[in-house]
C-alpha cells in the first residue's frame, strides 16, 4: 500500500495545534522532577518546546512577510502581539521584587531595563523571561533576513554559519568570555531561521515522498533517544549546545510526527490543542513564576503539579489576552 505523501501545509493548517502542544511540552519541562526519576530525562525533552516556537514563529513570520512585505507593517504587527502581555506581566513581576527584596532589579535603571527590554538577560543571562527578549531580537533581523533570501536564495545556507557559530561561542575563548553567557539564545538561533527558510515550501503546499516517514522517524528516534540519554545520564556534564544541535532535527521531526496526530484526532481534541495554542504567549509569561512557584511548595506529584499548573494558568492567559485585545480594540477604534 502506497503512503500517502507528507503534505507540508499541514504545518500552517495544524499551527495551532502545534503551538498548543509547545506550551504543554514547556510546561512539563518547568515542574520540577528529581534527577533519580527514570522519567527525569524525558521530562527535560519538554525544552523542545521553545524550539519549536522558534521554527514555527519563522514559518509564520514567512507567510506575513508574503502577504505584505513592508518592514513597518511586520514591526507594528510584532510589537502589538507580544509587547503589551509582555509589559504588563513584566511590571508585575519586576516592580515588586524591586521594592521587596530586589534579587532581579538593584536599582530603578534597572527595573526599568527589566520591564522594557529585560536587559538583564543579555547583560548577565537571567532567565526569568529570557524566550521574550530572545523572540524580539531575532524578529529585528528577520525582515532583513527575508529580503535577503528572497533575492538571493542561496543565503538559505546562512543557518549552517549560524551553526558553526555555537561551536564558536563554546570553544574559541575570547569569544566564549564576551558572549558566551548567551548560549541558550545562541544556540536556539539555527532553528529560527530554519524556520523563515521552510516557509515558502510551506506556502506552495509542497509535499514530501510519504516513503520519506522511515527516515524522520528514524530522525527523530535517534535525536529523542540520545537526547534523553544525554539528561538521564550526564546532565551538567557536557556543553548544552550539543543537545540544542540534536533539538533542530528532533523539533522539524517531531512537527511532521504531531501533524500526522493531529489529522487523525478528533475535533474536540484539536480543538483543545488550538486553544492552549492561541494563549502561548500569555501561558508562558504566566505559568512558571506566578502559578508553579506556588504549587511546587506543596510537593504534589509531577502529574498533580502539571495538571493543576494547567488549570489554573488557562484562565489566566484567557483574561490577559482579552484584556489586551479588548483595549487595542478601544485604542484604534
Amino acid at each position: 500500500m502506497k503512503i500517502k505523501d507528507i503534505e507540508l501545509t499541514n504545518i500552517s493548517r495544524y499551527r495551532g495545534e502545534l503551538m498548543g502542544a509547545a506550551m504543554l511540552f514547556i510546561i512539563l519541562f518547568h515542574v520540577s522532577l528529581p534527577r533519580s526519576d527514570m522519567f527525569f530525562g524525558l521530562r527535560r525533552m519538554g525544552n523542545i518546546g521553545v524550539d519549536m516556537f522558534f521554527f514555527l514563529s519563522g514559518i509564520g513570520l514567512w507567510f506575513s512577510w508574503m502577504k505584505k512585505p513592508s518592514i513597518k507593517h511586520f514591526f507594528t504587527r510584532r510589537f502589538l502581539r507580544i509587547y503589551p502581555a509582555w509589559l504588563i506581566i513584566a511590571t508585575l513581576f519586576y516592580l515588586p521584587d524591586y521594592l521587596g527584596p530586589q534579587k532581579f532589579s538593584s536599582s530603578l535603571l534597572d527595573l526599568i531595563g527589566d520591564i522594557t527590554v529585560n536587559w538583564d538577560f543579555w547583560i548577565q543571562d537571567e532567565l526569568t523571561f529570557w524566550y521574550i527578549p530572545a523572540i524580539m531580537m531575532l524578529y529585528l533581523f528577520a525582515p532583513f533576513y527575508m529580503r535577503l533570501i528572497h533575492k538571493h536564495p542561496i543565503y538559505r545556507w546562512l543557518p549552517v554559519a549560524m551553526i558553526m557559530w555555537c561551536i564558536l561561542v563554546q570553544y574559541v575563548t575570547p569569544i566564549h568570555d564576551a558572549v558566551g553567557h548567551l548560549e541558550i539564545f545562541w544556540s536556539r538561533v539555527p532553528i529560527f531561521f530554519i524556520g523563515i527558510n521552510c516557509g515558502e515550501d510551506v506556502r506552495q503546499k509542497k509535499a514530501l515522498d510519504g516513503t520519506s516517514i522511515w527516515m524522520i522517524i528514524l530522525m527523530f528516534v535517534m535525536a529523542l533517544a540520545s537526547s534523553i540519554f544525554l539528561e538521564q545520564q550526564l546532565h551538567g556534564q557536557f556543553p548544552i549546545y550539543l543537545e540544542r544541535m540534536l533539538y533542530i532535527p528532533l523539533t522539524v521531526t517531531s512537527i511532521l510526527l504531531l501533524n500526522r496526530v493531529f489529522r487523525r484526532t478528533p475535533k474536540w481534541f484539536n480543538r483543545a490543542f488550538k486553544f492552549v495554542g492561541a494563549l502561548s504567549l500569555e501561558a508562558y509569561l504566566i505559568h512558571s513564576h506566578f502559578v508553579l512557584v506556588h504549587l511546587e511548595p506543596l510537593h504534589w506529584t509531577y502529574w498533580q503539579t502539571f495538571f493543576v499548573c494547567v488549570a489554573i494558568t488557562l484562565p489566566l492567559a484567557w483574561i490577559l489576552h482579552k484584556a489586551i485585545e479588548i483595549t487595542l480594540k478601544r485604542i484604534e477604534k
